[in-house]
């Protein structure tokens, strides 16, 4: 029975020993229903040249060094980074043969039999076209059936060819051959070195659809480009023209699933590569005959809102994005136009909302509020109602304004995005809200001001509200960063700069008068108003006069 068992298990692993390997091209895993070894490969890959340039021929050989034998292997050549097989082998060796990798012929080459081998040499020709980086030879050796190891690669060969430079189309080709979408809108790339830009020309018969892609920016990783069934990021089609970890362009092919980081794919059918990269200006062009897919639909049909992305890359890998621009309207990618953005449409008004009431939260009531209780309890003291002091009533109902307006910010952001993506604001946005609400609590349970540990209340509170303070200033500027994304000035962070600046300079100020004070002193005579409610009015103006700059900023993004 044991034996019964055993066998029905053998059968379900699938061994090629006549090498029709095709399904294995890219990730060069062979289907034996084992992992690979981790071990150091007992096999190499030796090349006959160190550099190369469009045509030259390779000679590319597999060895056993140490006189063992594999029975089988796939050999392709990727761009480095990439796992695409690239360029054509021929060979003149019984043993092995050519296959098919992505439907194109001679991409890869296999053995023939389970023949033991200590030595095999095939020859690859580079292509006349669309390589801009160096290769490399990979290769999965098997010596048996249990025992293989996948991805060994070459050295790497140098390109030395001259890359040739992608053509950007200038606005006159836009809405004739093709479908452009830029920012500022309508901007030439080909005079502007600050235009986003991406063109899109295609192509439909019968069998498929070919796009010709062309994309442009300044950017320190990366210039992305996207194809999307609504204006948010997510379920989105994506094609990165970018930095590799040795600071050559590449292009790669994504999809996104939200807002973090897109899945990496296969290049698929992807030619024609041409990237430049200029004083920091990224320019790609290629052709595409990948089918467009946005997850959540049939592809049938050719609409789509364009994006734009930009941002830093390390190693290689893209970071979060420090510009986006999405077009107002959905493109036909089948017939030529130019799309643009539409203003305040692009940011959603929910954002906005959310955006203003912290604005609102904690650059006038919770400022003032805490400005309030800090320096002007002398000012009318023993006047108020119900018993409390003016000071009292008016920081209670400043600071509650304050928690009301972030609970409310804070529900509908998170209504929206619901979950907890982008980067340090979100995570800088729960602690505000959190300890916003603890604030109040813990004063609800305050002792009397003449109990013995009255001191731990006050200093709680006052750490506390130092630490909503600075969390939420971190957290305006994070989130002031994320509308910049739609605009290109940068001016609304300039201005939180020199909001921060001002609240500096007015604490400084009231700190002086309130020391000078306790000595029975003032740091200025202003007639029948106490400096302290002087200096109040003139925090109260230039705070409400930041707030409308940056309310006017988030309204127009």
């Amino acid at each position: 029975m044991f034996l019964y068992v055993l066998l029905a298990c053998v059968g379900i692993v699938q061994c090629y020993p006549n090498g029709q390997v095709s399904s294995s091209c890219g990730n060069l895993v062979p289907n034996h229903g084992v992992v690979a070894q981790t071990t150091p490969s007992p096999f190499i890959i030796t090349v006959s040249k160190t550099t190369f340039k469009e045509g030259d021929e390779i000679t590319v050989t597999l060895n056993a060094p140490n006189g063992d034998n594999f029975e089988g292997f796939l050999l392709q050549a990727n761009q480095v980074g990439l796992t695409d097989p690239t360029g054509t082998f021929s060979v003149a060796d019984s043993r092995i043969q050519v296959i098919y990798c992505n439907t194109d012929a001679n991409r890869a080459v296999s053995h023939t039999s389970a023949f033991k081998n200590t030595s095999i040499q095939a020859k690859w020709k580079a292509p006349s076209s669309g390589l801009t980086n160096n290769i490399e030879f990979r290769a999965t050796f098997v010596k048996s059936k249990l025992f293989f190891w996948v991805g060994v690669k070459s050295p790497p060969v140098t390109y030395i060819g001259n890359p040739v430079t992608p053509s950007v189309p200038s606005n006159p080709d836009c809405g004739k051959t093709k479908v452009c979408f830029s920012q500022p809108n309508n901007c030439d790339p080909t005079t502007s070195t600050n235009c986003y830009f991406m063109a899109v020309q295609a192509s439909s018969n019968q069998s498929q659809t070919e796009y010709i892609i062309e994309i442009a920016g300044q950017a320190d990783g990366y210039v992305a480009i996207g194809f999307s069934d609504d204006q948010q990021m997510g379920n989105d089609d994506i094609y990165i023209c970018g930095k590799d970890k040795n600071g050559l362009l590449q292009v790669q092919h994504a999809f996104s699933t939200g807002r973090s980081t897109p899945n990496i794919l296969s290049l698929g059918n992807v030619s024609n590569i041409k990237t430049a990269l200029t004083n920091g200006n990224i320019n790609c062009s290629f052709t595409s005959r990948n089918v467009i897919s946005t997850g959540s639909r049939a592809t049938s049909t050719s609409l789509y809102y364009l994006l734009i992305a930009s941002g830093p890359s390390s190693q290689g890998n893209i970071q979060t994005h420090t510009k986006k621009f999405v077009s107002g309207t959905k493109a036909d990618l089948l017939n030529p136009s130019t799309v643009t953005t539409n203003g305040a449409e692009d940011f959603p008004p929910i954002l906005k909302a959310h955006g203003a009431l912290m604005l609102i939260a904690w650059m006038t009531t919770g400022s003032i509020g805490m400005t309030i209780a800090r320096y002007l309890k002398g000012v009318a003291k023993g006047q108020g109602l119900g018993g409390k002091d003016f000071w009292f009533t008016a920081h209670v109902s400043l600071m509650l304004l304050s928690v009301i307006a972030t609970a409310i910010a804070f529900i509908l952001v998170f209504a929206y995005a619901q979950d907890w993506a982008g980067g340090a604001h979100p995570v800088l946005g729960c602690l505000v809200m959190i300890l916003t609400l603890i604030q109040p609590i813990v004063a609800a349970f305050r002792c009397e001001p003449q109990h013995e540990r009255r001191f731990i209340f006050n200093w709680a509170h006052s750490f506390i509200a130092l630490a909503i303070k600075a969390m939420a200033v971190a957290a305006i500027f994070t989130g002031l960063a994320l509308f910049e994304e739609y605009k290109t000035d940068g001016w609304m962070l300039k201005v939180m700069g020199g909001f921060i600046t001002w609240e500096a300079l007015m604490y400084i100020l009231q700190d002086l008068n309130f020391r000078a004070h306790k000595k029975d002193s003032e740091i200025c005579s202003c007639g029948p108003m106490k400096p302290e409610t002087v200096l109040l009015l003139v925090f109260v103006l230039g705070n409400l006069a930041f707030l409308i700059a940056l309310l006017f900023g988030i309204g127009t993004t």
